[in-house]
């Protein structure tokens, strides 16, 4: 009873968390993703860190922490499902902006993929839900994990369940014959084959024998479609051919992530230092870690001059075909790899990318909670269901001023966010984004 009192206490209080087995939202408009609707003016009742209701006033302890939504707007999480965070810091910034769940797709440290993913996920340290991919290769030039034999390959699959890694990140330069034995024994034992096209292989042999979701909408440039002339060769494919490239993907049931802004930011760059420069400068840039910082000033993106226009234009009309023709997408990016993607904040980036190529909210904030839902739920066996608001599905919410589905930039100001467990509201995440800020200070 004294810890539900001072809990009680500490959000009255505006504190940095509530952590209870039971926290209740009242008076809230919820977008529950399920289908394209509202359910008006209702309660929400989450316990143990999944929803247990909606709609049922129970009568609850003395002391139950209750969060008024004052006619606010409570909606799933977001989800970042592909990126490579791999520090507190940056987890806060994924958090702070209303990320519940992400996909580090390759290079975690050992610690970040075993004991930081563990607290995360027990709610012992504050993050949004981790799921991770062990990146693996055929050659070493991109600093992947390289697997040169099928006996490797099966090797490995053992060796990243048991790291509780839910994915293997399969490259461009792995061989046909790793690859076969990879997706064999990754199907055998449960986990999930994502990543890039295998040049040896292509998106189309990888689809059929079950890669369950290709990691950039421009793999297909490399994978799928027709090589261009030797004379133009970052001219786009035809757009006669998207179709077919739909057909693929639909034929095998795959997931597509959607990085329309991070194949912006980076055909943004190439050749142009003052570019970076100006990334280095944005307000958010201040979130970043120092060696982020370096490591952004020295791409080597901007040392050479290519013109991606054309495929930047052409992603985006592809993007939106898949959306209107069922294609399930996914947001994600490179955070923090790739100068311009600030984690977290560049999730919601992706997501006016989308609303720019002529997606619908509806289809854009699909893309960032129900769709990854439908993924790990379909790839990773025994996940707990996430990414709509429904009785038996995990807490992770987000609660805005406005209906998203109709002005999707409420996204980027949360009133409060909950995962593992945790209550954040406005003023917690403004103290925990203004703490990263001054650890990553810049002399």
């Amino acid at each position: 009873m004294l810890r539900a009192l001072l809990t009680l206490w500490l959000l009255v209080a505006g504190t940095a968390f509530a952590r209870a087995e039971t926290i209740v939202f009242t008076d809230v408009n919820v977008v529950p993703m399920d289908r394209e609707r509202v359910i008006p003016r209702t309660t929400v009742i989450v316990t143990d860190g999944v929803i247990s209701s909606i709609g049922i006033k129970a009568k609850l302890p003395a002391g139950t922490p209750v969060i008024d939504g004052k006619g606010a707007w409570l909606v799933p999480g977001l989800a970042d499902m592909h990126n490579h965070v791999t520090t507190r810091g940056d987890l806060t910034l994924l958090l702070a902006n209303g990320v519940t769940t992400m996909l580090n797709m390759g290079e975690a440290t050992n610690s970040f993929a075993g004991r930081t993913r563990i607290a995360v996920n027990k709610g012992e340290v504050p993050g949004p839900h981790i799921f991770t991919a062990l990146a693996v290769d055929g050659d070493p030039q991109y600093g992947h994990l390289v697997i040169d034999t099928p006996e490797d390959a099966r090797a490995i699959v053992g060796i990243a369940k048991a790291n509780g890694y839910s994915f293997i990140k399969v490259y461009t330069n792995l061989s046909a014959d790793a690859f076969a034995a990879l997706a064999e024994e990754a199907k055998a034992q449960g986990v999930g084959i994502v990543g890039h096209n295998a040049k040896a292989v292509g998106l189309a042999r990888q689809l059929a024998a079950g890669q369950a979701m290709v990691a950039h909408v421009e793999e297909f440039f490399y994978g799928f479609f027709p090589e261009p002339p030797a004379d133009d060769p970052n001219a786009p494919p035809d757009d006669a051919r998207i179709a077919d490239a739909i057909a693929l993907v639909k034929a095998h049931g795959a997931f597509v992530t959607s990085d329309l802004f991070n194949y912006r930011a980076i055909a943004a760059q190439f050749g142009k230092p003052e570019v970076v420069k100006a990334y280095l400068a944005a307000p958010e840039a201040r979130y970043l870690s120092p060696g982020d910082r370096i490591g952004w000033a020295q791409s080597g993106y901007q040392k050479k001059a290519v013109d991606l226009s054309r495929r930047v234009a052409f992603e985006a009309r592809f993007v939106k075909a898949m959306a209107d023709a069922g294609v399930p997408l996914i947001t994600g990016g490179d955070a923090p790899s790739i100068p311009g993607e600030v984690p977290g904040f560049a999730l919601h980036e992706e997501i006016d990318a989308m609303l720019g190529a002529g997606l619908t909210p509806w289809q854009a904030l699909s893309a960032a909670t129900r769709t990854p839902g439908e993924f790990i739920a379909k790839t990773v066996p025994g996940a707990a269901k996430f990414g709509v608001v429904a009785p038996g599905y995990r807490a992770g919410l987000l609660l805005v001023a406005d209906n998203p589905l109709e002005n999707p930039a409420t996204l980027r100001a949360p009133l409060g966010v909950m995962a593992g467990r945790r209550w954040y509201d406005a003023a917690a995440l403004k103290t925990m984004l203004e703490d990263v800020a001054a650890k990553r200070v810049v002399p």
